[in-house]
């Protein structure tokens, strides 16, 4: 049956003494026309006509097309003159059209409706195929357009309206829209010029399936209100435990462990951070029992390398443990026996050691961190080990690749970001646990409206994470697993991996660069050689030129920039393309500098003639040295945070009975965990041992 549209006329009858109001409704139905009369009104003797047709034979409302027209035929059979109002309402009772006239006799009047209701099922199919066509030639064209958009905060309110629509407007006019005003302010992340922070996972069979888990619709927090949506998540999650080779007892098919899709590495880290926190207060009160859960988080603290992702700094912050950052080797890898001096220190001072989060592939220059020793003091000294391989772990699918993840056995939990290298949109990031009562356990809240009786024999993902509400993401994933299979995701990721190697070969022929970091995976970490303004000002050229896009990490103060191959097709064109608008920004930056010495030479002989001293100032570039000449004004800056966050980089700097026992005792030096002193720099005063804060 076809969707009724509600057609009102609210006629005013004009008195000589009153005004009578009168009103009436008609449904369009599968006829579409209907005629009705006011006649015998108490109170006049007025009466009139009125019919309606609609203008096309399937009912206007399901039809939703622009320029669908309303026949109106108004006749007064006897009476005044009258006023007459016209309007159209759909379903949901929303005006979607509306007249007004005078008449004191016969009217005919067709009434266009510019907009409709809802969408229905046969311009869905027609807006649809429009839609595909649109991301397929966007996709085909993507190098056609600046990888960056030239805009500045706060440019689309300048041009879509301040307010919503109140009616309808046509699919057409919103497309067109798409261009005039949002792929304006897009940055292309598929880009073949696109080289900045990692790769965003993106494939047509991902499209797919998360067209089809939208157009399902479910909310999948517990196994009852969808199985499908629970059960895909876990066996897809084995799948991919199997190819990047993982331990049985992480797989849902174990029984003891399982796999989780989250919406982030970020959230991993998080939910992992509160399990082990969970799991380390319970230890604690069963020895003491009489001693509050406040006191003991209080002495809490986790542990990762400097070079962690910020995520784990956040984590630390939100769970309220203290989280103390280590450094790292020459290869920028945290080794097991530097985790292990930490915790025996901590221990001394009473502090509580409950969780370590290595890295497999930083974001600053995807180093990787000793998991084999990590795990082994982790399993020795009883604390929660995950491991975070939001981006390299993708790759352990190859085997060549897999010895990083030697050690895994004895970590408690780990994750990686299948929409990074993968082929799958976000969000899609794997998590395995090695018990999952552990994980369920710290989060589990179980109202009676969310129980079912399958209960005690099904997974709830509810319990796996923060949110309650979950999407069908798993449907995404396993298209592209299907789609591609081992072997096609196998060769995409050697082939960003060879494309990396082929970067690294031209900047190494380059006298100029200089590569921080070894090249294993699919990025490039470079710098120009001299200060580090010089590297800045590069990055900065280059990215306003929009020919390329780049963004910089600092590795032991080293400014560098971060090449990383992004683009699911990428090809050596596209590096070679890259390494030539490099070496052409650098020629120019570099041909700036020394025009700019010369002028500043020739300046100070004129002004001095005496002094001959070899000024090495660049002023162009003086305001923008900030890793360099501004570095101890940044040391200055970390340490002057408040007190919560200092706690992040050295737990022990900061209690007042380590200061007052160091001061007594005078022995302890300044942790490793901070680095070596700066003698250019003057520690604040809140820093020294022994001074109170």
């Amino acid at each position: 049956m076809t969707a009724n549209c509600y057609v009102y006329f609210l006629t005013t009858l004009v008195f000589t003494n009153n005004i009578l109001i009168l009103s009436a409704e008609v449904v369009l139905g599968e006829d579409l026309n209907e005629e009705f009369d006011f006649d015998g009104l108490p109170g006049a003797q007025h009466e009139f006509k009125v019919e309606v047709r609609a203008g096309t034979e399937e009912c206007f409302y399901q039809s939703a097309k622009k320029g669908a027209k309303f026949h109106v035929s108004f006749e007064v059979l006897r009476g005044g003159d009258r006023k007459i109002d016209f309007f159209v309402k759909d379903p949901t009772y929303k005006i979607i059209a509306s007249e007004q006239w005078k008449s004191d006799g016969a009217l005919e009047k067709d009434i266009e409706i510019e907009g409709c209701g809802p969408m229905e099922s046969s311009e869905f199919r027609k807006r649809g195929k429009v839609l595909v066509d649109y991301i397929a030639d966007y996709m085909d064209n993507l190098a056609l357009r600046k990888v960056t958009p030239d805009v500045e905060p706060g440019y689309l309110r300048e041009l879509l309206p301040k307010c919503a629509p109140n009616r309808g407007e046509d699919f057409q006019d919103i497309m067109k829209d798409v261009e005039r005003a949002i792929m304006p302010g897009i940055t292309h992340w598929q880009h073949p010029n696109f080289h900045a922070y990692f790769p965003a996972g993106n494939s047509f069979p991902s499209i797919l399936g998360d067209m089809l888990s939208d157009a399902i619709g479910c909310i999948g927090f517990s196994w009852a209100a969808s199985p499908a949506c629970t059960e895909l998540e876990t066996i897809t999650l084995d799948w991919v435990g199997k190819m990047i080779g993982l331990p049985k007892t992480f797989l849902n098919e174990s029984g003891g462990g399982g796999g989780v899709i989250q919406g982030s590495a970020s959230e991993c880290v998080l939910v992992a951070l509160l399990a082990a926190r969970h799991a380390a207060i319970i230890k604690l009160k069963s020895r003491l029992p009489f001693i509050e859960d406040g006191m003991l988080l209080s002495r809490l603290v986790a542990y990762s390398s400097k070079l962690a992702h910020s995520c784990v700094e956040k984590a630390g912050m939100i769970g309220f443990v203290k989280m103390r950052q280590l450094d790292v080797d020459e290869k920028f890898s945290l080794r097991g026996h530097v985790l292990e001096r930490a915790i025996e220190e901590d221990r001394r001072l009473g502090l509580i050691p409950f969780y370590v989060c290595a890295t497999l592939g930083t974001t600053a220059c995807c180093s990787f961190d000793n998991l084999a020793e990590i795990g082994e003091v982790c399993a020795k000294e009883d604390v929660w080990l995950h491991v975070d391989a939001a981006y390299a772990g993708n790759a352990l699918i190859c085997p060549e690749f897999r010895h990083l993840l030697n050690g895994v056995e004895n970590a408690n939990s780990l994750n990686f970001n299948t929409n990074k290298w993968l082929q799958v949109n976000f969000d899609c990031s794997l998590m395995w646990v090695r018990e999952q009562d552990a994980l369920s356990s710290a989060l589990t809240v179980d109202p009676l409206y969310l129980q079912h009786k399958h209960g005690d024999q099904a997974i709830d993902f509810r319990h796996w994470g923060i949110p309650l509400s979950r999407r069908f993401r798993s449907l995404k994933l396993w298209f592209v697993l299907r789609t591609y299979g081992v072997e096609g995701l196998q060769y995409r990721i050697r082939e960003h991996v060879r494309l990396a190697k082929l970067f690294e070969s031209l900047v190494e022929k380059d006298e100029r660069f200089e590569i921080l970091g070894e090249v294993t995976m699919g990025l490039v970490c470079f710098r120009l050689q001299g200060p580090n303004s010089l590297t800045q000002k590069l990055l900065r050229m280059i990215n306003e030129s929009r020919k390329l896009h780049m963004v910089p990490a600092l590795i032991n103060e080293h400014f560098v920039i971060r090449f990383a191959i992004c683009a699911e097709r990428a090809c050596d064109k596209d590096i070679t393309y890259a390494w030539d608008v490099i070496v052409e920004m650098t020629s120019e930056l570099l041909l700036n500098r020394r025009d700019s010495n010369r002028q500043l030479e020739k300046a100070v002989v004129e002004e001095s003639p005496s002094d001959e001293e070899d000024d090495e100032v660049f002023p162009e570039f003086d305001h923008e040295m900030i890793f360099d000449n501004q570095r101890c004004n940044l040391q200055r800056a970390r340490l002057r945070r408040n007190l919560f966050l200092k706690m992040v980089s050295d737990p022990k700097s900061y209690h007042h009975h380590v200061f007052k026992s160091l001061d007594i005792d005078n022995m302890r030096i300044r942790s490793q965990s901070l680095g070596e002193s700066d003698p250019k720099c003057t520690q604040s005063t809140d820093y020294i041992f022994g001074t109170p804060l």
